[in-house]
């Protein structure tokens, strides 16, 4: 078999489903625990978290009130990739999400390439998080009257380029090793390793302590979304899109991260009671109640206060401080470490299982697919994770990669939604127990299009022009959007001549619209973690795969 048919090897759905079953190799299988409402849970722990609570602030200040079209397109978004991910999960209920789905459908190097990104977009995404929960953590300390010496609340690299006074502070405090400045961020470890041994105990703990937090947050939301309309003035609606469209989407990659949760719940099938009917019912509910919420806050947000102003990190206590209600805005600040935490618990459960879905494959070693014979869960897999996410976050602040997150997670909706064209296509969607809901791309692809693009461009009239506009460092960033035209020109003629089901169609546009306005730099990073990944396939997983052994 030549070398190209080998990358491009699929496992059957059959065998991976099998395979799950056998547990690891000394028969120890995942405990099944969860439900609908907690794997619902799960979504809304992983989707309310940050999003709500501080990068909402951002997408505001330069999207102004129209803020809430890009949560409701972007939850559309997500959504269409929901019903594609409820489909497979349906037809493959185990652990690996979009990993074994890709396994399945477009084989073995695009499934190590899905795989390699979500170990990227958890492990990065998490370091982000656990930095977020110290600043927010620090931040409660500080209203309550304690205070954390700088150099244990700060990353290294922060405090070494010293670009704040707080910076400063904590490289010149900092106690010293001779020349070198000990700048720890404390709290970031010591949230890492407190839900990393909760996830590493147990799936009933961690599901226990998810529902608890989310039942706390939203009360706490429902409060602010109660208070804050008392305080709304209409004139600070106007205008509604202060910065076009092109404002509005500068937010989408701060969104998307907020709403990137629901992917975790997939990899926990195999720990369901009913996966193949829970588990899209859960997505579905997880990104209705988010979204939701979502438009609710911003626009309680940008009501109480000119959206100019939302370009703070913690836009929810800043709103309550500026009214004069700091009781209020100390409670605000209390769920904000909360809702952090769970988003940290979810994605620090993803990660795990992800690396285990892998090692049964044989593309990584054996030992992540072990599973602890009293805890039942992946112990060797989620140590590692751990670290993997303790030891950046004590010395380095990663938020100029967090776009990577984004841009990842979107490759994998992508790929998915692509993957439901692909089971289609070859008559296994038949046999699915939830199958996406059929509209033929021939009719409906066109009129969506027409009407998105004359939505667009009605609501603001320079919409092409701002879209295209390459703006003051050239037009490097707009290369992205330029490469996406031509695909999506080749997708929409493929999927109008072969009648192509509707909903996967427009998911894959709508991913890659996204992944085509995140920046070039991001790009260019990606493409090479791509790059190092492929390396790292042909020295390792090529040759150590259970399928190049059959």
């Amino acid at each position: 078999m030549s070398l190209f048919n080998n990358i491009f090897r699929k496992k059957s759905i059959a065998d991976a489903i099998a395979g799950a079953e056998a547990g690891d190799s000394h028969g120890h299988s995942l405990q099944k625990n969860l439900r609908v409402v907690d794997l619902a849970a799960l979504g809304i722990a992983a989707i309310i978290g940050a999003g709500i609570f501080s990068t909402i602030g951002t997408a505001s200040s330069s999207g102004g009130p129209a803020v809430v079209f890009l949560f409701i397109f972007t939850a559309i978004a997500c959504g269409f990739s929901a019903l594609c991910y409820a489909q497979f999960a349906s037809t493959l209920p185990v652990s690996g999400s979009s990993y074994t789905y890709t396994y399945t459908t477009f084989g073995e190097i695009a499934a190590w390439l899905v795989g390699w990104n979500l170990l990227w977009e958890y492990a990065i995404g998490n370091v982000t998080v656990a930095i977020s929960w110290s600043d927010y953590f620090t931040g409660l300390l500080t209203g309550l009257g304690i205070g954390l010496p700088e150099w244990m609340t700060m990353d290294f690299v922060t405090a070494q380029k010293g670009a704040t006074d707080a910076a400063k502070a904590a490289w010149e405090g900092a106690p010293r090793l001779g020349d070198l400045h000990i700048v720890l961020d404390i709290p970031a470890l010591v949230i890492t390793l407190l839900i990393s041994l909760l996830v590493y105990r147990g799936i009933q703990e961690s599901k226990n302590t998810s529902n608890a937090l989310v039942l706390f947050k939203l009360i706490v939301i429902a409060a602010v979304i109660a208070v804050g309309v008392f305080y709304i003035n209409p004139s600070n609606w106007s205008p509604f899109a202060p910065n076009g469209v092109r404002g509005v989407l500068a937010g989408v990659s701060a969104v998307f991260f907020a709403y990137i949760g629901f992917d975790a719940i997939s990899t926990t099938a195999e720990e369901c009671k009913d996966p193949q009917r829970d588990l899209p019912k859960a997505m579905f509910w997880s990104l209705l109640i988010c979204t939701i919420l979502y438009v609710f806050i911003a626009l309680i947000l940008t009501g109480m206060v000119p959206y100019n102003t939302l370009a703070v990190g913690d836009p929810l206590a800043h709103v309550f401080k500026s009214i004069g209600l700091d009781f209020f805005s100390g409670v605000v600040a209390l769920s904000a470490v909360v809702a952090t935490a769970s988003v940290f618990l979810v994605f620090q459960l993803g990660q795990p299982r992800i690396w285990m879905a892998m090692s049964r494959d044989g593309l990584m070693p054996k030992k992540f697919s072990e599973l602890h014979p009293r805890y039942r869960t992946p112990g060797f897999s989620t140590i590692v994770a751990g670290f993997v996410v303790a030891i950046p976050s004590l010395f380095l602040n990663l938020n100029e990669v967090a776009d990577l997150t984004s841009l990842g997670t979107l490759f994998a909706f992508a790929i998915v939604c692509a993957g439901v064209l692909k089971l289609d296509a070859t008559g296994e969607s038949d046999k699915a127990r939830y199958r996406v809901p059929y509209f033929n791309s021939r009719y409906w692809l066109p009129i969506t299009l027409v009407l998105l693009f004359g939505g667009f461009t009605i609501a603001s009239p320079e919409f092409v022009s701002q879209v295209f506009d390459c703006g003051d460092d050239g037009c490097m960033d707009q290369l992205p959007l330029f490469l996406f035209l031509v695909v999506f020109a080749t997708i929409s003629v493929y999927a109008v001549w072969h009648q192509w089901s509707f909903i996967p169609v427009l998911g894959l546009l709508l991913n890659l619209f996204m992944m085509s306005q995140v920046m070039f730099v991001s790009w260019r990073r990606f493409i090479y973690w791509m790059i190092i990944g492929i390396v790292i396939y042909g020295f390792y997983g090529y040759k150590n795969s259970k399928l190049n052994k059959l």
